[in-house]
């Protein structure tokens, strides 16, 4: 059955006027609205993209698919970092990690960066954060550009004593929130607890004159996921299914770079994950029933909207900072552009101005999240910002087939907490996606993702897709370049060695490739340096090199030989 179809057949009680189809229709330009709209951004931390329960059907997640079921669904969602921080600060910004300089989670500093609400504030906008921030981690204070202000450091606590010693916790000592400035403990599970604040914005504090951007940023479902009470046992009976590829078989290591098998036995590898024993199969019990509490959540804001007659006044997006590897390719977390890794889900909801019932498969990238944002409230688009306002394509004034989407370009740069994962760039066009590696010994990646959407069959070396791998490698470098037009790796600073262990017994590193070990002295040895292209590519088929470079001493590379020939040069040039 199609997304769509699983979309339409939830039988909830929300309206829905239009028809359900693969595709939103072309409508007609919006019309002028008699006040601004209100905005309500949910965003998780690490929902895997298809963590929903119209997607999975062993999932629970009835608010967010009834979100589905009345919005637009997109399947093809990306962010340009699939990391905590430096997604956080794309969306925030408008600008991919090279400009904004938050390039890991490791305490970036955020001078000079203008969040995109501040925009909205000079147009009227009443703006409110609450959640998770995770930039600038040793600080919880309130940011420019927000009228309310609830907040934590780093990562936050589910629960109000978790992390702190028993002997302390049984003194009263409790975690604390930052509200508006002000240090206050938290009293309840941290998801209940955020999603009370945001109600009581709304009702009460808010000024209802005026347009509002609730920023709800929840800590679920990251690492470790602690649900709620109710539902601690949700899933006991439910084994969530593993994908394939995290099987340690040869089929699925075929053409796949070293690291990847060196991760298996790592804190981001599937066979020592977080460097515990736990199966993954009963981890995702933990992790998706913290998810029921966001549904919960999103069950009490569409209320709220619901009974005080804001629903068509009001986009509600639903999303995640970035996607999670549940053993994909034998990996778990995010960081690397494989597809679980940078797809996140979304969903859209407004009300006869986002179609109902639809799968628009439109690239929307979390880059031109602000410029949407801003372009939907009427605002100037600042000149700093590097993506596209989406509003036409989410509207459905532009088909999905017409979008033209910008190439997806993709940036990770190299952690020393966790070096498992090498620095990463990468480039998708339409639907061939090319991946390098930066500062390692290893192989890159082109996968057809029209034929390979798991990501299984890397095409780097094969002669059908060398003008193409050709071509992304350019595009992907002129991309990479930061607005003053360097080609920079940033990085923060090492304080310690990082999560360097694996398991005793476990997965050993892995070979080189097979096609990487050649007898001494080819002639060819300085090929795999020159640039690739047809005519190389023809040589090789023939069994000849591009650039004939024998072993020094041999050959013609030998003094006497060369000498000889520049003796019979200068002969030639005197006449003798």
């Amino acid at each position: 059955m199609s997304t769509a179809a699983v979309i339409g057949a939830f039988g909830f009680g929300w309206h829905v006027d239009a028809a359900q189809s693969k595709e939103p229709q072309a409508r007609a330009a919006e019309a002028p609205r008699e006040k601004p709209r209100n905005v309500i951004f949910i965003i998780l931390d690490d929902l895997r993209y298809d963590g929903l329960g119209f997607l999975q059907p062993q999932i629970r997640t009835p608010n967010i698919d009834r979100l589905a079921k009345g919005g637009s669904y997109f399947p093809n969602t990306v962010v340009t970092s699939s990391l905590c921080s430096p997604s956080r600060a794309t969306i925030l910004t408008g600008q991919t990690a090279r400009n904004h300089g938050v390039v890991d989670n490791n305490n970036s500093s955020e001078k000079g960066l203008t969040f995109f609400p501040h925009y909205l504030q000079k147009a009227g906008y009443q703006t409110a954060f609450i959640g998770k921030w995770h930039m600038g981690q040793d600080s919880d204070a309130p940011r420019p550009g927000f009228d309310k202000w609830i907040s934590f450091m780093g990562q936050g606590h589910y629960y109000p004593t978790e992390g702190i010693p028993a002997d302390q916790a049984a003194q009263g000592r409790v975690n604390m929130l930052n509200v508006d400035g002000k240090k206050v403990p938290q009293t309840n599970y941290i998801t209940d607890e955020l999603t009370d604040y945001a109600l009581n914005w709304m009702e009460k504090e808010r000024d209802p004159k005026k347009p509002f951007f609730l920023y709800l940023s929840h800590k679920a479902v990251h690492s470790d996921p602690l649900p709620p009470p109710r539902y601690a046992h949700q899933y006991d009976k439910v084994t969530f299914p593993l994908p394939a590829s995290a099987a340690n078989t040869p089929e699925n290591y075929a053409g796949k770079p070293m690291w990847v098998y060196n991760q298996r036995n790592s804190w981001h590898g599937i066979d020592f994950f977080y460097n515990t024993d736990m199966k993954m199969t009963d981890y995702l019990r933990y992790y998706y029933a913290t998810l029921s509490a966001v549904d919960d959540s999103v069950g009490r804001v569409m209320s709220y909207l619901k009974k005080h007659g804001l629903e068509k006044d009001t986009l509600v997006v639903f999303t995640s900072d970035n996607g999670y590897q549940t053993g994909d390719h034998g990996l778990i977390d995010k960081r690397t552009a494989y597809e679980p890794s940078v797809k996140v889900p979304m969903i859209m909801y407004e009300p006869g101005t986002v179609p109902a019932g639809v799968v628009n498969s439109g690239r929307l990238r979390n880059l031109d999240f602000a410029p949407t944002f801003l372009d939907l409230a009427g605002v100037a688009r600042p000149s700093q910002f590097e993506g596209v306002s989406a509003w036409p394509l989410i509207t459905g004034q532009v088909k999905a087939a017409d979008w033209k989407a910008p190439d997806f370009v993709y940036e990770y740069y190299w952690e020393w907490s966790f070096p498992m994962t090498p620095g990463t760039f990468a480039i998708q066009r339409g639907d061939l996606k090319y991946i390098q590696y930066y500062g390692i010994y290893d192989t890159d990646e082109l996968y057809d993702l029209s034929k390979d959407p798991k990501e299984m069959r890397n095409l780097i070396d094969d002669p059908a897709y060398l003008d193409a791998k050709v071509q992304l490698r350019s595009a992907l470098y002129k991309q990479l370049a930061d607005r003053d037009g360097r080609h920079i790796i940033p990085y923060t600073g090492r304080t310690a060695i990082g999560s360097v262990r694996r398991k005793i017994g476990g997965t050993d590193a892995a070979p080189f490739p097979r096609q990487w070990f050649v007898e001494p002295n080819r002639p060819d040895r300085i090929d795999d340096v020159v640039a690739d292209g047809a005519f190389k590519q023809r040589l090789h088929d023939q069994g000849k090199p591009f650039v004939s470079m024998e072993s020094l001493g041999t050959g013609r590379n030998r003094v006497e030989v060369l000498a000889a020939e520049m003796e019979k040069l200068k002969g030639a040039d005197t006449g003798k």
